[in-house]
């Protein structure tokens, strides 16, 4: 017998006065059953430090084609396309062919991989944003995960502040440099 995924819901008031984003989002989120407590939460921080008219879940782990998350235009047309882990070039350079927008958050090896795409010349290399999360901060909020979930998260500076009702997290999510 198959395994279901894990129903999550996410109350999340979002204060991101980087970019002037106040809004509270009702998230209910599927957690395949192979997807780690870490990959969740670096899954739901892109999509609060990404939120914007059109970004939406994708099918995920289940389909190998698509990212974690995506932002289409009113026509349905690709605007975005948002990786979370730490995807191959080879999948990043299909992306980049197949978006304007390329952007990976990841917590392992994010230098390593920036050294990758301009060795294996991906396509738009340079355009592709590359954000770090500590691995820490990712664990620490995953161990405060329920089946319901109140979260706050404020943006000031670059600096993330998590409230998750239980405890509050800080983090500094770091944009890596390609290097040449």
């Amino acid at each position: 017998m198959a395994l279901t995924a894990t129903m999550r819901r996410f109350e999340l008031t979002l204060a991101d006065s980087d970019r002037g984003v106040y809004e509270t989002l009702d998230l209910r989120v599927a957690q395949h059953p192979s997807e780690s407590d870490r990959y969740l939460v670096a899954r739901l921080l892109a999509r609060a430090l990404e939120h914007a008219e059109g970004v939406e879940w994708s099918k995920g782990l289940a389909a190998d084609d698509e990212p974690a998350l995506w932002q289409r235009d009113l026509r349905g047309d690709l605007r975005a396309w948002i990786e979370v882990g730490a995807p191959t070039p080879a999948r990043l350079h299909k992306a980049s062919k197949a978006s304007p927008r390329v952007a990976v958050y990841g917590w392992k090896q994010v230098d390593l991989l920036a050294a990758a795409l301009v060795e294996e010349r991906v396509y738009k290399a340079d355009t592709i944003e590359l954000h770090e999360i500590e691995p820490g901060f990712l664990d620490a909020v995953a161990a405060t995960l329920e089946r319901t979930n109140k979260w706050e998260l404020a943006v000031s500076g670059g600096t993330v502040y998590l409230s998750t009702g239980t405890a509050t997290h800080e983090v500094t999510v770091r944009r890596v440099q390609l290097t040449r």
